[in-house]
């Protein structure tokens, strides 16, 4: 059986290329469209042609997190920032008209530890050994 092919709101991936970004916003939902009609930093766009370009590029580090992704950014590296650090995500056809904030998580996972001493009643009467 042959592989599906990817289409967004009935378009593959070469019409959705070929498509001004005023042309992608008429096919995302209605927030996605509001924040694509403002428009996307210039400055950024051009790093990313750079970076689709080349294959061996660096992430393109960015602390926008509110940006749409648009069809220029597929298979690109974008390194976004979480907060303390950069988290790199790798665009791929499934995360077209999504904000890039929503791959790169601000918070770790929590995960509950023995308690140290002293943190219940029953610890008190274990010794530190020093």
């Amino acid at each position: 059986m042959a592989k599906k092919e990817f289409t967004f709101r009935g378009k593959n991936i070469q019409e959705l290329k070929a498509m001004s970004v005023e042309q992608f916003a008429e096919l995302c939902n209605s927030r996605a469209k509001r924040n694509l009609k403002k428009g996307i930093d210039k400055k950024f766009m051009k790093k990313i042609e750079r970076a689709s370009r080349d294959s061996k590029a660096k992430p393109v580090k960015t602390h926008l997190r509110d940006l749409i992704i648009v069809p220029a950014m597929i298979g690109v590296k974008i390194a976004v920032h979480r907060g303390n650090t950069f988290e790199t995500v790798d665009v791929n056809e499934k995360m077209l008209g999504h904000y890039i904030g929503e791959f790169a998580l601000t918070r770790k996972r929590l995960s509950h530890g023995k308690a140290g001493i002293g943190a219940t009643k029953s610890s008190t009467a274990i010794t530190a050994r020093g």
